[in-house]
């Protein structure tokens, strides 16, 4: 075995370490176009970046996930089963009677 190699330092000898600055906090940023805008015009303008065109002319496919109880999902899951329809159509039959006034 080989004895160990001395350190370059020399004794007493000590560096001082460079720190990373912090970074600054986040500002507020503001909102784009500096205006705010109508809930109408900020609906069409999400569904023009996140709908897919449909194959039924004037509509558009949204994905998305949802999380619900197991309970309300089978029973969702049993009426459609009943009336002969896909899960979807319930669910768009239910947001369908939401969205009227």
């Amino acid at each position: 075995m080989s004895a160990r190699r001395p350190t370059a330092k020399a004794p007493g000898r000590t560096e001082q370490l460079v720190l990373p600055t912090p970074a600054p906090p986040p500002k507020e940023t503001p909102k784009r176009g500096g205006r705010t805008r109508a809930p109408e015009e900020a609906a069409k303008d999400y569904i023009r970046r996140r709908a897919k065109p449909s194959v039924v002319p004037g509509h558009v496919k949204l994905t998305f996930t949802l999380d619900m109880p197991r309970a309300l999902a089978e029973r969702l899951s049993a009426r459609a089963i009943r009336e002969g329809i896909n899960l979807e159509a319930i669910l768009m039959e239910i947001l369908g009677k939401s969205g009227q006034k």
